[in-house]
């Protein structure tokens, strides 16, 4: 697969598609995109961002895309016109493994703030300031914190935060030195969207939550539109991603659908089979898919060391399932010493460093090769949805990792995890 040289994005170049409207995934009201839209006012339905598919493809050919600079606003036609708040993100690389021939790695760690919430917050706080909004509000696990904290820096917009207070210390450290209103909860995420959604009005706070805007889905489907475009406009038998609230997923499954429409796909490619990956201690998604149910109940006592799977309830259950049902995929939970494992044996046979997050769908495609859900001809992608060094505390503490207070190295004790010693 050749690889364009990287080119400077010149955002003045930079000229989307006026939006036709937004539709509600629930009841599908037309709504106007004049102005800022959160939810769907008759049912709180989250929103998509419809264009005329039929005038792009009448002006833009896929082999277009290929001489264009690399970041996500390569795909400019299938994005809102607005001028962009940019920092490189998107364009991320498709890795394969040296041990499957089947297996790819899509590493969001490459994005700016080291995971692919850049993708999603980059979108909404460019339409932020284009609709002249001035201050933000989200609660996160923690990298979509620092990706809007990053973003709205660059947009000179307030960005006020609201995470659980045992986030990975990168989150906490990234989002103080971009200059954000942090606020640590004793709780967990869903804690801090009841706090945001408490105070947003009388702080005169937009709402940037997971799907509770309409822009992050449209900055996360670039990650559907690149791993078509990495594979010669054509799409994998299976896709694995790990699901918190699920925009990566979700908005994948948009851009599976906008290609199509455009023609652009190779004849022959279907979509892939969706796997939502959840971990054991906070495992709504896979729980209601078993059942058989269109949403997912509230988990209670949620915890896991993948802080950006501790989502006891994801706003788009909904859209979450009926993807899963639609593709033929499925949703499994990933226990945390699997994710460890993993890890390590990633990291180790690979020279992948993964996030957690990471770890647990690669361990999830072990499980599911074994159970013969997957073939091994089954061509698969994994998203590794950020950098394992965003997790260095939380890993570290996790493996058995210590340091003398005198700066000499203290010999950690060994820890057997999912039949690897480590630390070595």
């Amino acid at each position: 697969m050749a690889v364009s040289r990287a080119q400077p994005c010149d955002t003045k170049q930079v000229s989307g598609t006026r939006i036709a409207y937004f539709e509600c995934s629930k009841c599908g009201q037309h709504l106007s995109a004049d102005i800022p839209q959160t939810v769907c006012p008759k049912d709180a339905g989250s929103l998509w961002v419809r264009y005329d598919l039929k005038a792009i493809a009448s002006r833009l050919k896929r082999e277009e895309i290929g001489a264009r600079p690399r970041s996500l606003w390569r795909y400019r036609e299938l994005l809102p016109d607005a001028v962009p708040v940019t920092l490189g993100e998107g364009c991320t690389p498709i890795i394969a493994s040296q041990r499957r021939s089947k297996l790819w790695i899509k590493d969001e760690g490459a994005n700016p703030t080291g995971s692919f919430k850049a993708r999603g917050l980059c979108l909404a706080v460019t339409m932020a300031r284009h609709y002249g909004l001035k201050k933000l509000a989200i609660p996160s696990a923690g990298n979509a914190a620092g990706a809007l904290a990053a973003y709205a820096a660059a947009a000179g917009l307030e960005s006020h935060i609201f995470m659980p207070k045992d986030v990975p210390e990168a989150n906490l450290v990234e989002c103080t030195a971009y200059g954000s209103d942090v606020t640590l909860v004793d709780g967990l995420i869903s804690d801090c969207a009841r706090m945001v959604g408490e105070r947003r009005q009388a702080e005169g706070w937009f709402d940037v939550s997971t799907l509770k805007e309409p822009f992050r889905v449209e900055g996360k489907k670039t990650m559907g539109l690149e791993v078509a475009e990495q594979l010669g406009w054509r799409l994998p038998d299976v896709v694995f991603y790990p699901t918190g609230g699920g925009v990566g997923l979700i908005g994948m499954w948009k851009a599976f659908d906008e290609l199509e429409q455009l023609g652009w796909l190779e004849t022959g490619s279907k979509r892939p089979k969706m796997v939502a990956i959840q971990a054991e201690g906070c495992a709504p998604i896979p729980k209601a898919f078993e059942e058989g149910k269109g949403v997912s109940e509230a988990w209670k006592g949620a915890h896991t060391i993948a802080s950006g799977l501790r989502v006891p309830k994801a706003y788009g259950d909904y859209i979450i399932l009926d993807i899963l049902r639609r593709s033929a995929g499925t949703a499994i939970a990933i226990s945390d010493e699997e994710m460890l494992a993993s890890m390590l044996d990633w990291a180790r046979n690979e020279g992948f460093f993964l996030c957690p997050e990471g770890a647990a769908a690669t361990a999830a495609y072990d499980k599911l090769l074994a159970s013969g859900f997957l073939k091994p001809s089954d061509e698969v992608v994994i998203f590794n949805t950020g950098t394992g060094l965003k997790y260095i505390d939380v890993i570290s503490q996790a493996i058995g990792i210590t340091r003398s207070t005198n700066g000499t190295p203290a010999k950690p004790s060994e820890r057997r995890i999912g039949g690897i010693i480590g630390p070595y």
